[in-house]
């Protein structure tokens, strides 16, 4: 195992992050909209109110009010119920509770001073965020040996998350009488600030310290073992609204596929937190509803206007929050190109943005990092073949390279010739 887990702690990431900003369950759905815009991996956190305001409260009282997570799909899946389509204004003024699927276990509150091995593993078995304490004693800087801090054994403040997580982060017998955690010497006017770390901060960490990880991030992520084959997948020609009777897991994303004459599967597009995360999501939950999987991915394009895009338009209601600017479909000013009723699939029929972010099985594990955090991505779909014959394998998710990366080197003859070299190189300097 690579000694930067060992090395480095939590408190290392937090350094210029915001403070964390509750976002409550109360809040209708056009605030989430506007903050899930601003937020990191497609989604917010939701929490219940204080019961008390003004008063302190432990970890184990404000985990208990942490809801859940609320992604982008989540909701333009809702917005696409026949309902709130016939009623955009209402839907818009729905309150998160009733959309957010309740989930206490995918944050955890942990201590500054928890050893970054310990944060990966809670994360590997489904922790997407962890809510860390912020501190003005926390320098940022670990020692070569930080599993010692200012002389004191470091240990996640939340015990009972660690040990239903298996996680032994307490000193030996001999030295757990006189440790304590790094908290105790938070001031006072600090112990209710907490910071919010996702995995993208974890892999955007890791991907600063290759070096150290050597030779994990020249390896393939097939010799890695970090391709997930148990993808979520939708054919292209049924409708799109099919996204929204299923749970993709993690990634939260749908292949969308179509069948090639020897039965194998190519892929066209998606359908995913990442493509819907800085959409309108009025005009995408209108053709999640109405389009099939096919015409939605196809209808994500630069600067081309669409037939059912202005009928669409003038529809809406006048004082919708979402209608009052150019409808996008996607991160990018665009709106739906005009289908035609016969939808005809093929890797020739779309282009641009559109188009999934792919990766080979002799990628190297480095390069599907770069590749998720150049394009904000939570996932990176996995083919094999010739350009336009390539077959979907599977994806690569942010809980596969976190996998990967805690694992056991490869041999020498899992890398190519080239890797060898950049990996000589790097140990000579």
């Amino acid at each position: 195992m690579a000694s930067v887990f060992l090395y480095h702690v939590v408190g290392d990431l937090t350094v210029g992050k915001p403070e964390l900003e509750e976002f409550y369950e109360t809040e209708t759905i056009g605030s989430a909209i506007r903050a899930i815009r601003e937020s990191t991996e497609c989604g917010i956190t939701v929490w219940k109110r204080k019961t008390h305001m003004g008063m302190a409260e432990n970890n184990d009282t404000r985990q208990q009010r942490f809801v859940g997570i609320l992604t982008s799909l989540d909701v333009v899946s809702f917005l696409a119920k026949p309902q709130c389509l016939e009623d955009q204004d209402k839907a818009m003024k729905t309150l998160v509770s009733d959309v957010v699927v309740p989930d206490n276990a995918l944050l955890k509150i942990v201590d500054p001073g928890i050893r970054l091995i310990d944060a990966l593993e809670m994360m590997k078995q489904g922790v997407r965020r962890l809510l860390v304490q912020k501190s003005t004693v926390w320098k940022g800087m670990s020692k070569r040996f930080s599993i010692l801090y200012n002389g004191k054994w470091l240990k996640n403040v939340d015990n009972s998350s660690c040990n239903n997580l298996s996680i032994n982060v307490s000193a030996p017998s001999s030295a757990a009488s006189s440790a304590s955690s790094s908290s105790s010497s938070t001031p006072p006017f600090m112990r209710n600030k907490f910071c919010c770390l996702s995995r993208e901060d974890i892999i955007r960490f890791l991907i600063g310290c290759l070096g150290a990880l050597a030779p994990l991030p020249l390896s393939s992520i097939s010799s890695l073992g970090a391709i997930n084959h148990n993808y979520s997948s939708i054919d292209a020609s049924l409708p799109a609204a099919e996204a929204t009777q299923k749970n993709p897991g993690d990634p939260s994303a749908f292949a969308i596929m179509e069948s090639t004459p020897d039965g194998r599967h190519r892929i066209l597009g998606e359908i995913s937190v990442s493509k819907l995360w800085k959409c309108d999501y009025i005009a995408a939950a209108w053709a999640l509803a109405n389009l099939n999987a096919g015409q939605f991915i196809m209808g994500i394009e630069d600067n081309v206007s669409s037939r059912w895009l202005t009928d669409f338009n003038n529809n809406s209601l006048d004082n919708n929050v979402e209608s009052t600017r150019p409808r996008k479909i996607g991160s990018m000013s665009s709106g739906y190109s005009p289908v035609s009723p016969t939808f005809g699939v093929g890797r020739g029929t779309y282009r641009g943005r559109s188009a999934p972010l792919t990766c080979k099985t002799t990628s190297s594990l480095a390069a599907v990092m770069a590749q998720m955090l150049s394009h904000r991505a939570t996932h990176v779909w996995v083919t094999e073949g010739e350009d336009d014959d390539d077959v979907l394998v599977g994806v690569v998710g942010y809980a596969d390279i976190l996998v990967a990366v805690t694992s056991k080197p490869p041999s020498l003859s899992a890398l190519t010739p080239r890797s060898i070299i950049e990996l000589r190189l790097e140990n000579h300097h």
